[in-house]
């Protein structure tokens, strides 16, 4: 009879640990979100404006491969203009207009996932602020950024943060804070999803 009666006390108290985010919870979510926003889009136009100016910065130099960079820490990382028309990695096969229709359809379920991602979920609606913030960021410069090409209708994503590995002579991918926000995003997901807890309930074998 003990154990029987302790069944609706514990599904009574499963619901509390996944209720909705207060108003306030909600605000700071967004509030945070727009911070990183306006951090991404800072910090493309401030390094872009410096380094396109005339003369350019001291410090330029041409590096092995013949890009033009501003070496930050020692050879390994530093600043360089790159303009990428498509996604992370030099991904660009797929159509531009698909391309940004899929970040105006991401970016809208995104902001619907951090409005209503239960408390409780740990480190899962961090990530997805940090996603949320990261796509916003370059879809920004699909939508407001004159674009560069003959012909295309939609602006480029402004990356500028190089990484070099003078070991292997291989540059990464050049990126922005954007970018970095979503593969942080993206980690954070990953280990939400593995640690934490199942919601299922301890019911009693019959």
């Amino acid at each position: 009879m003990a154990e029987r009666a302790s069944e609706p006390q514990a599904s009574a108290q499963a619901p509390a640990a996944l209720e909705r985010p207060p108003l306030a919870s909600i605000g700071v979510r967004f509030a945070v979100v727009a911070f990183l926003i306006a951090l991404d889009l800072w910090s493309k136009s401030a390094v872009f404006e410096w380094l396109q100016s005339r003369p350019p910065p001291e410090g330029m130099v041409y590096d092995a491969h013949g890009h033009h960079r501003y070496p930050v820490v020692g050879e390994w990382f530093g600043f360089m203009l790159s303009w990428n028309p498509g996604m992370a990695w030099g991904f660009d096969k797929l159509p531009t207009w698909l391309l940004v229709s899929g970040r105006c359809g991401a970016v809208a379920f995104l902001a619907w996932l951090v409005a209503r991602a239960p408390r409780g979920w740990g480190a899962m609606p961090t990530a997805l602020v940090l996603i949320l913030a990261g796509a916003a960021g370059n879809l920004y410069d699909n939508l407001f950024m004159a674009p560069r090409r003959a012909g295309a209708k939609f602006g480029e994503v402004r990356d500028f943060l190089d990484v070099y590995f003078t070991g292997f002579d291989w540059h990464f991918p050049t990126f922005n804070v954007a970018d970095a926000c979503i593969t942080v995003g993206a980690v954070f997901l990953i280990l939400a999803s593995l640690l934490t807890p199942s919601r299922r309930s301890d019911r009693p074998s019959t």
